[in-house]
């Protein structure tokens, strides 16, 4: 049996996380260079984000210490596309990124922390307050139950705060101010760091538990943006969090799917997601005035998995920036970034996982054309993101 100390390390590495900070890099600009051939859109100038690793752009950056992925500042972190670091969870760009390129933004969402800190107006295009380890759950629920890691004690509503003092803060003018109800606001997928605690504590914070408070954090959340005047919100469900490296290493070799993936940690986030939706059907009930988009990730990532081919991934499994071979190429005590693994795979375009925890931007690429192709239906996105453009056009719903 493990002993607390080795469980505690297992539960810091499978939060999606590292400390925020005060302190993040410049903010990398280019999504309308990148999508040259589209033309700016006028529908939406401005976005907020929403979320954790997967949606954070720079809220955060390395720590020390060997158990975490706490080498976010690190090459070969940012390598493919930026060629650099600039702590993102990715080798490049994610899907909030590619968010700004599909409506041809001049520059990407800076992080938060980064333009609070900023004597300018940085903040034409929005902001992202998305940060690595974030909770949908508030912090102080975890350190209640003896789980005070403070990894990153910031919760999804410590966002909401954030995107309140960013609206009264001097960097955001008078325009931004009153154009709330213009602006596209962007959940990232959040919940996924909440169920990692219950891997640590499942005795003392069952895993329903956290799903009911988890989802309801989230939807009181949407409800807190549609109260300050939102009317486009997309919200992201999870993946298929049983299809990361990470998962599919503690779990026991039977616990598998239909893909192959950890089944107990997909069905997992399959529950979360339904009750998300029904929480998002009663929030649209509730604000017929704003339109409440979901952005079906689980179904996203299963098709990918379904079809790795199609998508131009030959290796769904293993992991590019990673270390110790085998099935995975992952291992614990050796994450990206450290210094035991410095280099990346030769063709990160061909794999799904970036780091054992986090996606390729191949990978996000791919979720990002399912969620916005213009000719997309409504089976990742619904309503289908075309539709909630013509909304805005029209100036409705």
């Amino acid at each position: 049996m493990a002993t607390t100390t080795t469980a505690n390390r297992l539960g810091l590495l499978l939060l999606f996380a590292v400390v925020a900070t005060t302190a993040a890099p410049a903010v990398a600009a280019g999504p309308a260079a990148a999508a040259a051939a589209t033309p700016p859109s006028p529908l939406f100038r401005r976005v907020y984000a929403f979320g954790d690793s997967f949606t954070d752009t720079g809220n955060t950056h390395s720590t020390t210490g060997p158990y975490s992925f706490g080498y976010v500042s690190s090459p070969p972190y940012g390598a493919t596309f930026f060629h650099r670091s600039t702590n993102r969870y990715s080798d490049g760009r994610l899907v909030v990124d590619f968010l700004a390129e599909t409506l041809a933004l001049p520059t990407y969402l800076p992080p938060y922390l980064v333009t609070s800190n900023s004597s300018g107006n940085t903040t034409a295009v929005g902001v992202n307050f998305a940060v690595a380890g974030a909770t949908a759950i508030e912090h102080d629920f975890f350190a209640r139950n003896n789980l005070s890691i403070d990894v990153t004690p910031q919760s999804i509503m410590t966002q909401l705060d954030w995107f309140d003092a960013h609206l009264r803060s001097a960097s955001a003018g008078t325009g931004e101010r009153t154009a709330v109800a213009d602006a596209l606001f962007w959940v990232g997928e959040i919940g996924a760091n909440d169920y990692a605690y219950t891997v640590i504590a499942r005795d003392t914070i069952p895993p329903k538990l956290v799903r009911t408070m988890a989802v309801q954090r989230v939807t009181a959340f949407v409800e807190g943006l549609l109260q300050r005047g939102a009317k486009y919100v997309i919200v992201q469900g999870l993946p298929l969090t049983g299809c990361l490296p990470l998962a599919m290493t503690l779990a026991r070799a039977d616990d598998r799917d239909a893909v192959g993936c950890a089944a107990s940690v997909n069905r997992q986030s399959y529950v979360h997601n339904r009750r998300l939706l029904a929480g998002l059907r009663e929030l649209r009930r509730r604000h017929p005035g704003a339109v409440v988009a979901y952005a079906d990730y689980y179904a996203a990532h299963l098709a990918v998995m379904r079809a790795p081919a199609r998508y131009g991934f030959s290796e769904p499994f293993r992991t590019c920036c990673g270390s110790g071979g085998g099935a995975y190429n992952f291992d614990l005590f050796a994450t990206c970034g450290s210094p035991q693994v410095t280099t990346a795979c030769a063709r990160p375009a061909e794999y799904v996982n970036w780091d054992g925890v986090h996606m390729t931007e191949a990978m996000y690429k791919a979720v990002a054309g399912m969620f916005f192709d213009e000719h997309g239906g409504e089976a990742y996105c619904r309503p289908a993101f075309k539709d909630l453009l013509a909304m805005k056009a029209q100036g409705k719903p």
